[in-house]
Formats: C-alpha cells, structure tokens, sequence
C-alpha cells in the first residue's frame, strides 16, 4: 500500500509517498514518517481520524506544548514583574544614576537575550528534562526569586526615606556571609530556570549575566573594606564570600 503524506494545505510533506504493508498501523505510518522526514517524531504526529484506505493517507504534524515551556513563560513574566513592582515600591535611589543611553543599551541588552532564549525553549524540537528536574529547578529558582526580594528590602533600610544616607554595611540573612546577596540571588534564580528549561541558550544568558553582576560585586566588596577599615572609630569590614558561596 502507497500512502501520499500532505499537509491540511494539500503540500506533500513526504515526497513520493511511503509504502506500506496493508496490514500497517498508524503508528507503523508515524514511524515511517519520521524515518523520512526526522523533525517529524511520531508523537508530534496527528494522526487523520479516518484510517488510510487504498493507496493515500493524510497525517498531520501539531505542534506539542509542553508544560515545562508555559512554566517557563510564567517564570519569566513574575521575574520582570517583580523587577518593575520593586522599581516603584522597593528601591531608594539618592539621584538619577543611569543616564537616558542606558536605557537604549538595557533593552537591547534584554530583548536580544530574551527572544534568543525564549527561541530555544519555545523551539518545536524542544525537548524537555524530566518532570522531577524540572519541579526542583523551578522550586529552586523561586525560592531565589522570594530571597531576592528579602534582600532588596534589607538593602533599601539601610537608606534614609530621602534617598541619603552614605554607605552601611549590609547585615542579616545572606548579607552576613556574602557581601552582595541580591546579585548572588539573582544569578542562582537563573540557574534554577536552567536546571528546569536546559538549553545552550539560557545558560550563556546566565554567564553573560553572572559576568556582570560579578565585576559589580568585586567594586561594592573593595569599597565597603575600604570604607569600614577598623580605623577611626570605624566598624572593620569582616571578610565574607564576595557574591558566589562557596566558590567565590
């Protein structure tokens, strides 16, 4: 039996046809398929509901969401929301300390790291971890998200309600063994999306990022142990973790 493979269009996605046995299944017919054309695995294969009769068929290819791709989207969406939310109602700011360029440079930064991981993970040959992988990626990453803003808050008491203030030492919960734990949370909640979603592309994301908030960390730590050298009256700086316990 010679089955003609087209798509709802009428275009023949495999050309010549497929021979089968006249005693095939739909599954013999989604693995041949698949033979054929491999971006075309047999369960992203919908097939007809009418069974193939004579000498043509009709199988269609949908594409499959998987969970772990909507999860993802709505990971991404309360990361950025709660950046926003932090923006108006969290962070103190003493002057305006990013010029308009910023602006420019951050949103080419975001957009262009955005659609290249939301390409991969939302790709119809995305292939998922296993369920259990990505409960524990997701749950580690909020978690992050939840500490993260624990240590916004902490950072923004140590500012008077007018912005002024000078330089304290961060203290309490993760300020107390590394120097910059809102940059540490930060680059551990991007790891907790890549355990759960695993592509190239969100971990060069998390290297870019992590590469930057490191070069900020290492200035805030030397200034800080500047600042608060025991002399003068002056609370001394304890050493603690710069921004990545235990390795840096």
């Amino acid at each position: 039996m010679k089955v003609t493979v087209v798509s709802r269009s009428g275009r023949e996605i495999v050309k010549g046809g497929i021979e089968l046995s006249d005693s095939a299944t739909v599954a013999d017919l989604q693995e041949a398929i698949h033979w054929r054309t491999k971006k075309f695995y047999p369960s992203r294969q919908l097939p007809n509901p009418s069974p193939p009769t004579g000498n043509k068929g009709e199988t269609h290819s949908e594409r499959v969401i998987h969970p772990v791709q909507t999860y993802a989207l709505y990971y991404w969406c309360l990361h950025y929301s709660k950046r926003i939310l932090e923006t108006f109602f969290v962070h103190r700011f003493s002057h305006a300390t990013s010029p308009l360029s910023n602006v420019f440079r951050n949103c080419a930064y975001y957009w262009t790291l955005g659609s290249y991981v939301a390409y991969y993970v939302n790709h119809p040959l995305y292939t998922p971890v296993s369920d259990l992988q990505m409960k524990i990626g997701f749950g580690f990453g909020i978690l992050c998200q939840v500490s993260n803003l624990y240590c916004h808050i902490l950072l923004r008491n140590l500012r008077s309600p007018d912005g002024n203030g000078g330089y304290q030492i961060p203290r309490g919960f993760l300020f107390n063994i590394v120097t910059c734990a809102n940059y540490t949370t930060e680059i551990y909640q991007w790891l907790g999306f890549n355990i759960a979603t695993q592509t190239v592309a969100g971990y060069i994301f998390l290297v870019v990022a992590a590469s930057i908030m490191t070069n900020w960390a290492i200035a805030k730590h030397r200034r800080l142990k500047k600042l608060f050298d025991g002399k003068e009256g002056k609370p001394k700086y304890r050493h603690r973790w710069v921004i990545l316990p235990p390795f840096f």
